[in-house]
């Protein structure tokens, strides 16, 4: 799961009213890959079994994704080894490949398990230079995804930091698979303070745009209030599609390193309380569509 940009996409245009409070979020034609790994992962996933392409429409209409844009999305996960057809006459239903199990089992550990445990630190810092020329852009983005997957910042050109030495073997993987293991340099150590920490924090990581996202979360959480099984469904989507995100913005720095009033810890909580609010309700609603269309 390194591919930042096809599996959670950066904005959210639509602006949609649900039931007393407002989803600022929206999921669209634009995210609808994004919304079926969603649904897949909440609803298939758990059930082990294979599900009709008209339940996977229905509840991807729901949200606001339409026919041709989901059935697209479909395609393409097929293609990519993540889902597997089985004709039934005229019809046809889906099955989790043992690929696409293990991406969504990996993605509801990352999901569920971030920013859950406290971790001691041992104040050391990985740093990590490396050079790739400016007209390799595809290589440089390539390298800027999967570093920052992996928490790291890059204070300046060519320069990634993080503190967690432990993350030494994640990142010169990276470095081998992109062919830039040579062009690189990488040390381990302690801080030396010749200036404020919190300067080389701001210069690798926008913390304010992160805490103003996890604001705006916890804040939305509170203002959903969805009133039909139908709705709860299309929260509980739109909860997890958001969250998920998080992990891939949020570098999950020593909570020494952080401002004291840091928002995550009660964002953790929001998305905690309104995914048992609307569970219960979502999957009873996505099993009474399931039955509707036959599977």
């Amino acid at each position: 799961m390194t591919d930042v940009d096809s599996q959670y996409p950066q904005s959210r245009a639509a602006t949609l009213e649900i039931a007393g409070g407002t989803r600022p979020f929206g999921i669209g034609s634009a995210s609808a890959r994004s919304a079926l790994l969603t649904i897949l992962g909440e609803f298939v996933r758990p059930r082990g079994h294979a599900v009709w392409t008209s339940t996977l429409l229905r509840a991807l209409a729901e949200i606001g994704v339409e026919q041709k844009a989901a059935r697209q999305a479909i395609s393409r996960m097929a293609q990519e080894g993540l889902l597997v057809s089985e004709r039934s006459g005229r019809r046809v239903r889906w099955s989790l490949t043992e690929a696409g199990a293990t991406l969504l089992r990996d993605g509801a550990d990352r999901i569920y398990g971030f920013l859950r445990a406290d971790r001691e630190w041992d104040e050391r810092w990985l740093v990590v230079t490396v050079a790739v020329p400016e007209a390799q852009r595809s290589l440089r983005h390539r390298l800027r995804t999967q570093l920052t997957w992996l928490g790291m910042g890059s204070p300046s050109p060519g320069l990634w930091v993080i503190p967690d030495a432990g993350k030494e073997g994640a990142v010169l993987a990276v470095l081998d698979e992109l062919g830039l293991r040579a062009k690189a340099f990488a040390w381990i150590g302690t801080w030396v303070p010749v200036d404020d920490v919190r300067t080389l924090i701001s210069a690798a990581w926008d913390l304010d745009e992160l805490a103003d996202k996890y604001r705006h979360f916890t804040a939305w959480t509170t203002e959903m209030t969805p009133l039909t099984s139908a709705e709860a469904f299309v929260a509980q989507v739109e909860l997890v599609h958001e969250w998920r995100r998080f992990p891939f913005l949020d570098p999950d720095l020593p909570a020494s390193l952080l401002p004291s009033d840091w928002p995550a810890v009660r964002a953790v909580d929001a998305f905690d309380a309104s995914h048992k609010r609307w569970h219960d309700t979502a999957q009873a609603q996505w099993d009474v569509w399931a039955e509707q269309e036959g599977g």
